[in-house]
């Protein structure tokens, strides 16, 4: 009987690249890590070692009860073990040394945006908004070559629009729990009125509206997207211009049949995402004109900031 494979990872000691081989034995990973790490035949014999701490498998035993994607670092002959080494161990580390990399260079993005044109922030998203608020103020100060007052001032901007967004979600839920309440209202005086045929009439018209949905129509629509729609109330006030765009060049059978709900609901839905579309567009618009017939126009986009009474 064939023994069973199991998945391993491989790389040289000073090399980024990693490599997942299957192999049935500790002698068949040693041939297989020269051949995907190019290991030439002078460099041989190869010795193989645990990445995380640098203790030698040389044991088919010992091999045979390691789990399943174990990382292994492959030495030439000449060649020892040293615990700086790539990916010696904390795995967790780096890769939490990239998240932070990733963040770090999202916000300096944002940050370049508003340096461009500070009506940008009319098009960004809450996510990023909340990016650019929780920057400290003295690093957005150097990216953007600006006293920490008119940071102050900035974040402060940012703080008020998230707010008026959040304001604004709120009454309208409010809006529909109302117009839902409503509904419900009516719909018992139907039922006291009409006790029976009537309500199965009802019932038939739910179940044709949320059955509709063509499981063959696809989006364009990433995860996040979707997931913004479906989970958040007023979801295109959470969304930036570029994604409202995105969710706008949807079919609205195609972006029901994503979400799970009637074509109705998806075209209210497609309506909300167009006019807040149009309005952030025309902020941006009324600003471009107002700062082309201003008088100060040389000490824009910084030098007209008023001053904030609202604190984060």
């Amino acid at each position: 009987m064939a023994a069973r494979l199991k998945r391993c990872v491989v790389r040289r000691r000073d090399g980024p690249e990693q490599h997942g081989v299957a192999a049935s034995c500790l002698r068949e990973l040693r041939d297989k890590a020269c051949g995907v790490l190019a290991i030439d035949k002078a460099s041989e014999p190869i010795t193989l070692v645990l990445a995380e701490d640098g203790t030698i498998v040389d044991d088919e035993d010992y091999f045979s009860c390691l789990p399943s994607n174990t990382k292994f670092v492959a030495l030439a002959k000449d060649e020892k073990w040293s615990s700086k080494s790539i990916d010696s161990g904390t795995p967790w580390l780096l890769e939490s040394v990239d998240e932070v990399d990733s963040a770090a260079e999202k916000w300096k993005q944002l940050a370049r945006q508003l340096k461009d044109d500070l009506s940008n922030i009319i098009l960004m998203s809450e996510e990023d908004l909340q990016v650019l608020i929780d920057v400290p103020r003295s690093d957005l100060a150097e990216e953007l070559a600006q006293s920490e007052t008119k940071i102050q001032v900035l974040q402060d901007t940012l703080q008020q629009v998230l707010d008026r967004r959040e304001e604004e979600r709120q009454s309208r839920q409010l809006l529909e729990l109302y117009l839902e309440a409503l509904k419900t209202e009516d719909s018992i005086l139907s039922k006291v009125a009409e006790p029976e045929a009537k309500s199965r009439k009802e019932m038939d018209v739910v179940d044709t509206g949320t059955s509709s949905t063509d499981p063959s129509a696809t989006t364009a629509l990433s995860d996040h997207v979707l997931a913004a729609l479906k989970g958040k109330p007023a979801p295109e006030l959470c969304l930036d211009s570029q994604d409202l765009e995105l969710v706008l060049k949807e079919d609205a059978a195609a972006l029901a049949s994503a979400l799970g709900w009637d074509k109705q609901k998806a075209a209210a839905l497609l309506e909300a995402c167009e006019q807040e579309l149009s309005k952030r567009l025309k902020q941006v618009q009324t600003l471009h004109s107002l700062r082309s017939t201003s008088k100060g126009k040389k000490t824009l986009p910084w030098g007209d900031w008023p001053s904030s009474k609202r604190r984060k």
